[in-house]
């Protein structure tokens, strides 16, 4: 069953989790379940999706009940009026802080202006060699998005050289190995942890938040030493 964040007689949000699609889709056609018809089928009534994430990236996902309210949340999300914030596992220790400007192509081999804005949480080491590297290093960021472009953090991570960890194929495939022989880890470690708006219904302010998945808090866990 999936965990419900939030649900008025207009909206749901769920806290998807990691590799779930949110609907069907021709580049993953071996997929048999899909938050749609979960959500669907777990409610009794339609559902439609108003914004959308990568099936590796786990957290809070909005649906609408209704065609036009399906309408006015995606309107709103087009006017960058929805405050998304992600948490990211990456490679390396980040800057303190940083703005991504740096155009995507897009699937169609159009160019489109791409903004991302991090701030470096906490960092660790592990005392496991990576590459030339006596040990290994990374940043927890935060991450908010002021365009909304397909596969945006992994790509913008990727240009500024501190991959996602367990991404592919934006990541590092060194440290995916790592990750993966040492702790059995395979899962990207990127997690939409809130999304804010103002209703547009009722214009009450929303917030909805949601916990990272047991396996990232595993993760982190490791990078703490409590493992």
């Amino acid at each position: 069953m999936l965990e419900v964040l939030y649900h008025d007689e207009f909206f749901i949000a769920i806290n998807k989790p990691h590799g779930l699609l949110v609907h069907q889709s021709p580049i993953a056609r071996n997929a048999e379940e899909f938050a749609v018809q979960l959500l669907r089928d777990q409610l009794g009534k339609r559902v439609n999706p108003v914004h959308r994430l990568d099936r590796k990236t786990a957290g809070v996902l909005f649906f609408a009940f209704e065609k036009e309210t399906t309408r006015l949340m995606q309107q709103l999300f087009e006017n960058k009026q929805v405050v998304k914030k992600y948490i990211a596992l990456i490679r390396g220790y980040a800057p303190p802080e940083m703005t991504i400007n740096h155009p995507l192509i897009n699937d169609k081999g159009v160019t489109q202006e791409a903004i991302t804005y991090f701030k470096t949480i906490q960092q660790f080491e592990l005392a496991l060699p990576h590459g030339k590297h006596a040990t290994s290093r990374y940043s927890l960021v935060e991450a908010t998005l002021e365009t909304g472009r397909m596969h945006q953090l992994r790509k913008h991570f990727a240009h500024i050289f501190h991959p996602i960890i367990g991404d592919r194929p934006h990541g590092c495939n060194k440290q995916n190995k790592l990750w993966l022989e040492n702790f059995q880890m395979n899962t990207m470690l990127l997690h939409a942890e809130s999304v804010e708006f103002v209703h547009p219904v009722s214009n009450e302010k929303v917030f909805v938040s949601a916990e990272k998945s047991r396996e990232f808090n595993r993760v982190l866990k490791i990078l703490k030493g409590r493992d």
